[in-house]
């Protein structure tokens, strides 16, 4: 009889207690809205910024309602106008390039290496090409580029470099914090990322017109000064007035959940890497299987992991193992396909961006690249399983080729 998993690949751990009985405390007093306070008191929003901004060790951090939403007015905090260019990963979720389609922007897609990471030949190259002063860096499902060089590509080029860490909170390149490389950066708290408000995000900086202007646009009308990380009264002085209010902040109630997680958060990242490691290692052992290369300088969060069948080319034989897999409780999913499946797409998909470039690399490395979740809520014995279930799956897929 075939051995089947039977755990879900989206289920969560709870939400701490601390965090269950604040939000309760919240709710009975009805002061959802972060400016919703008495005299005296700090909105929880407020404390969140301040928490969050200590842990990544920067002066200043705004809540958001969605990692989206603070990778739009990023954008619009750092200056792009209308009809400007912004260079970013061709490798990415579909939020990066809609974020940047929201502040205006032109996405000029970049090619990826064999590692998941952008390639940085071709990034100066579209630098020079393209003369964006803008650069949206995705660290696409937790892989660092060599931050040392693209912070250096984008110092010689005078390129603005704005990061997306949906997928690394926690992780540090060379013993620094994701997140701190560029002129803004950007988080996501959504369900799947590494800490879970269902929706939310977070943005940092530390440059004062950036955060400034960021309050603003999230709404704060003229309460700015009761967010936990401003700049001088003095900053806002002229911002205050020109800067448009696109109404996204963060509530009291995602805040008070995710202040309860920020302090678990390096040890849940040390779990998330034993269970990658432990698949990294099984998967390793299967014939016929790929893994992405990990620099030493990196330190990630392995909370989902990717790798390519190298004999499986054609795409109806990938669907046949995604299918297989499937039945037998392993789910994942398929990067290379030409139609969005879930929270799954290619770069030539997002139709609404015009012509798509042809980026022959990326299309090669994400033709038969896979991809699946690590829960927390998986243990070592389950990732065994599931490793077992793959190589089972995949010697009989190889050998109907």
């Amino acid at each position: 009889m075939q051995s089947v998993f039977e755990k879900p690949f989206t289920r969560q751990e709870p939400i701490p207690e601390a965090g269950i009985e604040r939000a309760v405390e919240i709710m009975r007093t009805g002061k959802l809205h972060r400016y919703n306070t008495d005299e005296g008191e700090t909105a929880e929003s407020a404390l969140l910024e301040q928490e969050f901004a200590e842990y990544q060790g920067v002066p200043y951090c705004l809540a958001c309602a969605s990692g989206g939403y603070a990778l739009h007015i990023a954008l619009k905090a750092a200056g792009l106008q209308p009809g400007e260019k912004v260079m970013t990963n061709a490798f990415t979720l579909a939020p990066v390039p809609g974020a940047i389609h929201n502040a205006g922007g032109v996405p000029v897609l970049i090619e990826i290496n064999s590692d998941y990471c952008v390639d940085l030949i071709h990034l100066e190259k579209m630098m020079l090409e393209s003369e964006s002063k803008f650069f949206m860096m995705s660290h696409m499902r937790g892989h660092l580029a060599d931050m040392d060089a693209v912070v250096e590509l984008c110092k010689q080029h005078r390129v603005i470099l704005i990061e997306d860490c949906a997928h690394t909170m926690g992780a540090t390149w060379d013993g620094k914090k994701s997140g701190t490389f560029g002129d803004v950066s950007c988080f996501s708290t959504q369900t799947y990322k590494h800490i879970n408000s269902g929706e939310g995000g977070l943005l940092t900086t530390s440059d004062e017109e950036i955060i400034a202007r960021a309050i603003m646009h999230s709404g704060s009308y003229m309460l700015y000064q009761r967010h936990g990380t401003v700049p001088d009264e003095e900053t806002f002085n002229d911002i205050r007035l020109d800067t448009p209010n696109y109404s996204g902040r963060m509530d009291n109630l995602r805040a008070s959940i995710l202040r309860a997680q920020l302090p678990l958060l390096d040890e849940n990242c040390k779990r998330w890497n034993e269970l990658y490691d432990a698949a990294e290692t099984a998967l390793k052992d299967v014939s016929g299987i790929e893994l992405p290369v990990r620099p030493d300088k990196e330190y990630y969060v392995g909370s989902s992991i990717q790798f390519r069948p190298r004999e499986l080319k054609k795409p109806e034989q990938i669907q046949q193992f995604l299918s297989s897999c499937a039945k037998r409780g392993v789910e994942l999913k398929w990067f290379g396909s030409h139609d969005p499946q879930g929270f799954t797409s290619r770069y030539d998909s997002w139709r609404y961006l015009g012509e798509a470039p042809v980026l022959p690399q990326t299309l090669k490395i994400l033709s038969n690249t896979l991809d699946m979740r690590i829960p927390l809520t998986f243990h070592l014995q389950d990732i065994a399983l599931i490793a077992s279930i793959i190589d089972d799956e995949l010697a009989k897929a190889t050998a109907a080729t």
